[in-house]
């Protein structure tokens, strides 16, 4: 199934290909990312690194995961973001959406779990694409390899 975003020019939804927020060329931001290794924090944020991809965290507690680079803000990245990834409750996802717009970024995967109907409603009003299926950003990677 591919992920469907909405088109805010029409107010209609379309599909839109896994491969619009899986590219090597993009760079990444695990907000939520975690030094335990049993949290989507820490797992989402590792399998991305050691799949090649350009990735930091995004956590206020940490400075580096296993040497990856970790920012207390998505505001606090220097350079651009393509694709922040949501391993975080809905309600701090919500709170971090004026930093989204603020920072630019254009694509938003919500890892299972993570997405609200309220978040839903403010992403679409700010016309920023996400992946509304609740499919996991690892699974969705891996098959795009195959």
């Amino acid at each position: 199934m591919l992920p469907l975003i909405e088109d805010t020019t029409h107010n209609t939804k379309k599909s839109m290909d896994a491969q619009e927020f899986i590219r090597k060329e993009y760079a990444y931001a695990v907000v939520g990312a975690s030094t335990d290794p049993h949290t989507y924090g820490y797992t989402v944020l590792k399998d991305l690194s050691n799949a090649g991809f350009a990735v930091v965290g995004i956590n206020p507690k940490y400075h580096a995961i296993d040497g990856i680079q970790v920012y207390p803000t998505l505001k606090d990245v220097p350079g651009k973001i393509d694709v922040a990834v949501f391993v975080v409750p809905p309600e701090i996802g919500l709170s971090l959406l004026a930093q989204v717009e603020e920072k630019g970024i254009p694509r938003l995967w919500f890892q299972p779990g993570t997405e609200s109907a309220e978040m839903t409603r403010a992403v679409h009003e700010a016309g920023i694409a996400m992946n509304l299926t609740g499919s996991c950003i690892m699974v969705a990677r891996r098959q795009l390899e195959n």
